[in-house]
């Protein structure tokens, strides 16, 4: 058995997981603070990965980053960097497929958060980034682990995206999804069933952790 497209899986879900950490929480803050009349359109787009097929995202990236167009273009004469067929393309693009795993559910923990906490940190004299990450973050725990986990177990299944970018070569772009993909259309079920379950069994132990962290930390919030 080839354990390469299971440890370029993982590496994929870490990196994405990771790049959405930085970007996600911090966007997810300023949806949360924003009163702009512009915010729906923002929640719209950070939301379309949900409702558009992998490929129709896949393809758009596909051409934004070919060395024809000028972004792809630029990014290789610039800073030697190519995207498509390769290893940082599959986390960009993981990262936008994956936005909305990570950033809808921080943002509906902070705004079950009642707003008097917010201020009383102003009034005390704390800035809105003090507030945000010694104050709100730490009050909306279980909203930020479904949010990482969500994002990980959500980038261990992606095959379409990452068929549509990174096409199918080994050791850099074939993940586990992929060949599971070709496993079952040479006819070889037995190693499809290999890849499958072990994809299952990850995916089963990531939420059932989840969900049993979220459970512990709802009851120690509960008042004795």
């Amino acid at each position: 058995m080839d354990y390469q497209p299971l440890w370029l899986t993982l590496k994929l879900a870490l990196f994405t997981t990771a790049g959405l950490c930085i970007v996600g929480i911090p966007l997810a803050a300023l949806l949360y603070f924003s009163k702009s009349r512009l915010k729906p359109v923002a929640e719209a787009i950070i939301s379309l990965p949900l409702v558009l097929p992998p490929s129709v995202l896949g393809f758009y990236l596909l051409l934004a980053f070919s060395p024809a167009q000028w972004l792809g273009r630029h990014l290789a004469e610039w800073f030697h960097v190519q995207l498509v067929f390769s290893f940082t393309g599959l986390v960009i693009g993981s990262m936008l497929y994956s936005l909305p795993f990570m950033v809808q559910p921080i943002q509906a923990g902070l705004e079950t958060l009642p707003p008097n906490l917010a201020q009383a940190a102003y009034t005390l004299g704390k800035s809105r980034r003090q507030t945000l990450l010694r104050v709100l973050l730490p009050n909306v725990k279980p909203a930020l682990l479904s949010g990482i986990v969500l994002t990980f177990a959500h980038t261990l299944g992606e095959f379409g995206l990452v068929l549509m970018i990174g096409g199918n070569i080994p050791g850099v772009t074939r993940v586990a999804s992929i060949t599971i993909y070709d496993a079952a259309e040479a006819l070889d079920f037995h190693q499809a069933h290999v890849y499958a379950a072990i994809l299952l069994a990850i995916s089963f132990s990531i939420l059932l952790v989840v969900y049993t962290s979220n459970r512990n930390l709802f009851r120690k919030r509960l008042p004795v």
